[in-house]
């Protein structure tokens, strides 16, 4: 719930200043968070939680926001050539709702059995219904084959597909990550993939970035367990059929997102996105 609430939050600031437009994040969060939501509208209120936030996690704040706005912006650039979107941890967030383009574009949202049986049962209270061009699922990525998952909830491998892997792989083994690759490898040419990873460098200790107390939090309880240096990834990726079209860090995101509004907001090195064409 955690970072759809700071997208919830972000909706308080003036139209000018907000990273990201989305009207729905608020109504998957519990009834205890909508008084936070409530204070959100005062400026001091909105300053403060980013503040509190940026205490453990320098720049978390506006990574995470200028990370969803960067694969907003490609999803829609995208839309006309894809045939589906299949969301892998799709947590609450609510991408096929914030963007109008997804409205005719079939959507697969796939996660933990604990984080979609409640969003489920949100959209139901919410909207009446599950839109018909979503279907959500559970799975483990850890455990389970991907393609047989998608293919018995009526996906098929042939569709060409914007693939959104956001905040997931440093949760999960590095047998998983390769396995979910060498699924996405059957994948049909042309299709986009999406996803972030947190730096090696980080994860072993060399260079915490300021981020002393997310490293205890995370790190030292084994929680983020999968990292990779920038420089690695072209090789890894190259077996599996993907290229790389754009690997970045959040500061050359900030420069076009935040830089504009004006806030003072700073962004993470930890984290960093890559946006790739299977060939």
């Amino acid at each position: 719930m955690g970072p759809t609430a700071l997208v919830a939050v972000e909706q308080h600031f003036p139209k000018a200043q907000r990273l990201l437009e989305d009207q729905f994040a608020r109504r998957m969060l519990p009834p205890l968070a909508q008084p936070f939501l409530w204070l959100a509208q005062f400026a001091w209120a909105r300053n403060w939680m980013v503040r509190a936030t940026e205490k453990d996690g320098p720049g978390f704040w506006g990574g995470m926001l200028c990370r969803k706005r960067y694969i907003d912006e490609r999803v829609v650039a995208s839309v006309g050539e894809m045939q589906a979107v299949v969301i892998l941890g799709s947590g609450f967030d609510m991408r096929p709702f914030r963007i109008p383009a997804l409205s005719e574009v079939p959507v697969w949202e796939i996660d933990q059995p604990e984080n979609i049986e409640p969003k489920r049962k949100r959209l139901r209270s919410t909207f009446g219904t599950i839109p018909a061009n979503l279907t959500l699922f559970a799975m483990d990525f850890d455990h389970q084959d991907l393609n047989a998952a998608l293919a018995s909830h009526g996906y098929s491998i042939d569709l060409r597909t914007f693939f959104i892997w956001e905040a997931v792989t440093q949760y999960i083994t590095e047998k998983a990550v390769r396995t979910t690759f060498a699924l996405l490898a059957a994948s049909s040419p042309g299709s986009r993939l999406a996803f972030t990873y947190v730096r090696k460098d980080f994860l072993g200790g060399a260079n915490l970035y300021g981020w002393e107390r997310l490293y205890n939090r995370f790190v030292t309880t084994k929680v983020w367990i999968f990292g990779m240096n920038p420089e690695d990834w072209p090789a890894f990726l190259q077996p599996y059929g993907w290229r790389i079209v754009e690997d970045l860090g959040y500061d050359t995101l900030a420069e076009k997102y935040v830089r504009p509004t004006g806030r003072q907001l700073a962004t993470t090195p930890v984290e960093r996105i890559i946006y790739a064409e299977k060939l």
